[in-house]
């Protein structure tokens, strides 16, 4: 009688199972790039997609992948941000056509200075420009409490030097500067106020009637 010799098992390949680890994190990965959005409607229902849905489908939440900045939440490099913070700088401006407004925003966007643009809209802003700086000049600097009256390239770039702030660009890509602003606050006039209604006129006495002339003396009736 004829036995059979028992088939050896096959001994596993070493690491058989890393071609599809090397898939599946491929696939992860592929996944992760890409953003992910959980929805949740107005009837309560929960649905996930990979394409940004509109506003008016409910309630949006990003799940994973990474999105793009805000250009206002770009972060600075230390260096930039550690001398915007001790010495911040600010340009006051006109609104229309001035010249030396738009040099001046060309001279610190190139050496790649953060600033906050203020204008001069009304005569309110007007006076406090005059309080900060003494004068009504368009453009006027300020950098830390140092106030600089009029474009000067040089007397500008001596005083950023000075404050420390690098002579080349050194914003991080994406940076938007901020949208210029009021230089004061403005309040809305209060809407003119109803005139309380007059009380009404007590009617005119009625004047007693004239008494009838006396008949001249010798008339007889």
């Amino acid at each position: 009688m004829n036995r059979r010799r028992p088939t050896a098992l096959a001994r596993p390949r070493p690491f058989a199972w890393l071609p599809w680890l090397v898939l599946a994190s491929g696939l992860v990965i592929a996944t992760s790039s890409h953003a992910l959005y959980k929805v949740v409607g107005p009837d309560g229902r929960v649905t996930y997609t990979d394409r940004a849905p509109g506003s008016a489908d409910g309630k949006v939440s990003p799940i994973g992948g990474r999105s793009a900045p805000e250009p206002s939440a770009v972060a600075l490099p230390l260096e930039l941000r550690q001398v915007a913070s001790r010495f911040p700088v600010t340009l006051y401006t006109t609104s229309g056509a001035c010249d030396p407004c738009d040099a001046a925003r060309q001279l610190l966007r190139q050496r790649g200075v953060p600033y906050t643009e203020k204008q001069v809209l009304s005569p309110e802003d007007g006076e406090a420009l005059q309080r900060l700086s003494g004068g009504t000049d368009a453009p006027t600097l300020t950098i830390g409490g140092q106030v600089l009256r009029g474009l000067a390239n040089e007397v500008w770039g001596q005083y950023l030097d000075s404050a420390g702030y690098p002579r080349e660009s050194r914003l991080p890509a994406g940076y938007q500067y901020p949208a210029p602003t009021p230089l004061t606050e403005r309040r809305e006039a209060a809407p003119p106020r109803a005139a309380a209604p007059r009380a009404a006129e007590p009617a005119a006495a009625e004047a007693p009637a004239a008494p009838a002339p006396a008949a001249p003396t010798g008339f007889r009736f």
